[in-house]
């Protein structure tokens, strides 16, 4: 009961909606390499959310049980209108399957082990919902698939519901559905909780090809999901940007796609694309205002590529991270904090290592300017 009247005084002196005109950098906190605590190593950190009632972050791991356990920590940012000054971790849960025992360890990925990858707070409940990504393992007999997945865990990391996934989710061992590691990688709620958006990194095969260098019909789906009987509701059509920079070894490894993304209202939201390319080690983070009001809902619609959408979500450029000048890594987690000094809300970022020494584990500060 405490809890909820301090959510709905909170709820009562939030502006009706969050304007968002610009983003101004502040400043930055590189988290040490192998940083441990509480016997876990601390990295992969790939979603984080504010829980204005404790004033701590939630933020989860995409160790898949290789180093410890599934786990989120409950960490302490303390910040001025200039610096971070702290970055401090104050807990560790590990999530518990329905049976209560830990995810079990991943094993060259043979085993039915999640792979999370974006974390939100439920203020009115109490409750964490996170997203696991799914897996398609073809390289053993017979086939592995995981199927992606919305949890709902409980602060102390027991296991209490799941979503209902529509079908065009399903992950196959065929070219149809989800592409591998490009499932759901970011979540958000409206403001009043009673809906939580989803978004896929990539297209499913049926909604066309993986972002190149040129400009093309790149659909990812946005969902939205009805928070009381935890079904899809809608779907829109989202179309990502281009990579933004060539491989410096032609022909390899390059990726754009959403990384995060973070509500505003029941019409807008932020979107957060991540562009990676082979021999850079810096990552291209493109956020946008993304605007749903005039979009179609294309839940009948099986593939985005035979039956391009009409009116998809419109989006707006806010902030280039190449403009910055400075070094930013991996970004997939993205959350408002309290607000600054002046009264305007803080953005907070946070970066996946990749468990590797070469990358860093970055705490990202912006202001947000209305």
């Amino acid at each position: 009961m405490r809890r909820l009247l301090i959510f709905l005084s909170l709820l009562w002196s939030l502006p009706a909606c969050t304007q968002v005109s610009g983003l101004r950098f502040i400043d930055d906190y590189v988290i040490p390499y192998k940083f441990s605590y509480a016997g876990t190593t601390v990295g992969g950190l790939s979603g984080i959310d504010y829980d204005p009632v404790s004033q701590r972050y939630y933020v989860i791991s995409d160790d898949r049980s290789a180093r410890n356990p599934v786990r989120f920590y409950t960490v302490n940012i303390h910040f001025t209108a200039e610096k971070i000054d702290t970055v401090k971790f104050e807990g560790v849960q590990f999530l518990l399957q329905a049976d209560g025992t830990p995810f079990p360890e991943l094993e060259s990925r043979k085993r039915v082990t999640p792979d999370p990858e974006s974390i939100r707070f439920h203020t009115p409940s109490g409750s964490l919902y996170w997203s696991s990504e799914g897996d398609r393992n073809l390289d053993v007999t017979p086939p592995l698939t995981i199927q992606p997945a919305i949890f709902v865990h409980a602060r102390d990391g027991k296991y209490t519901s799941s979503l209902q996934l529509p079908e065009n989710l399903k992950i196959t061992t065929t070219e149809n559905g989800p592409r591998q590691n490009g499932v759901l990688e970011g979540l958000g709620f409206t403001p009043d909780f009673k809906t939580l958006w989803a978004a896929l990194e990539e297209p499913r095969y049926e909604d066309g090809p993986r972002a190149d260098l040129s400009p093309g019909a790149n659909w990812i789906r946005l969902y939205a999901f009805d928070v009381t009987s935890q079904k899809c509701v809608r779907q829109y059509a989202y179309g990502l940007d281009p990579v933004a920079h060539p491989s410096l070894i032609p022909g390899t490894f390059k990726v754009n796609g959403v990384s995060e993304i973070l509500v505003l209202d029941e019409q807008r939201l932020l979107v957060m694309e991540r562009s990676f390319s082979t021999g850079r080690l810096a990552c291209t983070v493109r956020i946008f205002l993304v605007d749903l009001r005039e979009a179609e809902d294309v839940s009948a619609n099986p593939s985005l590529a035979q039956k391009p959408p009409v009116r998809p979500a419109v989006k707006k450029l806010l902030l280039n991270t190449d403009d910055l000048g400075i070094y930013i890594d991996n970004v997939e987690g993205i959350t408002f904090g309290p607000n600054l000094p002046n009264g305007h809300r803080s953005l907070v970022l946070v970066t996946d290592d990749n468990f590797l020494v070469h990358e860093k584990t970055q705490v990202l500060l912006f202001e947000v300017i209305p």
